[in-house]
């Protein structure tokens, strides 16, 4: 299931690259994934995950590691442990026991933001990541010092950023990701319509929508319940080169250099309670 492929790449007039990736990695290192604060990121939640969907998975297809280190003092692992058989055997033992758990916790009517938490150590997940400066997460999580499973996600995703050549990207376009070719040919001549389309789907971190559908006016009415509840980071992958006017090569629009987030266009999209016109925090407190 290790999977990191390139969604959309581009690159300004000005020769700053941004690139989108979609990478699948086990879910036990998303935490470590997640410190790397250049990349915007959207991934599947636990939240939303049916139960048994879930569980499906799980059984399917679990997440077992490749590698046994010895335990020793520090971070970094030793050589293999004398038997990785027993110790892959108790690692699947825990996965049929949290399954167990997991399945009378839903039979209790437990919603599913808890009980999936159970399964997190077993699952696969699969991150949509757009940035302009790659080089401090590749150079830190390919050393060898690096957790092998983020190692082995961050070996593939610089091999494909690698393989990808970016296609120019003028002032007027913009870089939309998880638009099909027709879809992107569209946008050149009409960008404005496909930006909530993009958005929308950066949001589910898929062309579909969970009803296994391409649906433009799904993706659009997502994108609008999204920047009503003020949940703004799939409007992150969404961006347009930086004239020079504004900044230009070396301007940064939230965590993008050279680029100008769509993010950006919405009103008081960094302080919710501004958009909600809260002058006192004591309110959230009362409204609660």
């Amino acid at each position: 299931m290790y999977d990191a492929r390139v969604i959309v790449d581009s690159i300004s007039p000005l020769r700053v690259r941004l690139t989108t990736m979609q990478v699948t990695f086990p879910r036990i290192i998303l935490p470590e994934w997640n410190t790397h604060r250049a990349l915007s990121r959207n991934s599947q939640s636990s939240r939303a995950r049916p139960l048994a969907k879930t569980i499906d998975d799980v059984l399917a297809d679990p997440f077992i590691p490749d590698e046994w280190g010895r335990n020793q003092s520090g971070m970094q692992a030793g050589s293999e442990i004398d038997d990785p058989h027993a110790a892959e055997a108790q690692w699947r033992a825990a996965l049929a026991d949290m399954v167990g758990h997991a399945q009378v916790l839903g039979e209790l009517g437990v919603h599913k933001q808890l009980v999936n938490r159970l399964l997190e150590p077993f699952m696969w997940h699969t991150v949509l990541c757009t940035a302009t400066d790659w080089s401090n997460l590749f150079a830190l999580r390919v050393h060898p010092d690096a957790q092998p499973e983020i190692r082995r996600a961050a070996r593939l995703a610089l091999r494909a950023y690698l393989d990808s050549s970016p296609r120019p990207v003028g002032y007027d376009q913009w870089h939309l990701p998880l638009l099909s070719a027709d879809e992107l040919a569209e946008a050149r001549h009409d960008p404005q319509r496909w930006l909530p389309v993009s958005t929308g789907r950066c949001a589910r971190v898929s062309y579909l929508t969970h009803l296994g559908t391409r649906d433009p006016n799904a993706d659009v009415e997502l994108h609008d319940r999204l920047l009503d509840s003020r949940h703004l980071s799939p409007f992150e992958h969404v961006a347009r080169p930086l004239h020079p006017a504004e900044g230009g090569a070396d301007g940064m629009s939230g965590n993008f250099r050279g680029w100008h987030q769509y993010r950006k266009d919405v009103p008081f999209e960094g302080d919710y309670a501004a958009a909600l016109g809260l002058d006192d925090l004591t309110e959230l407190l009362l409204a609660a």
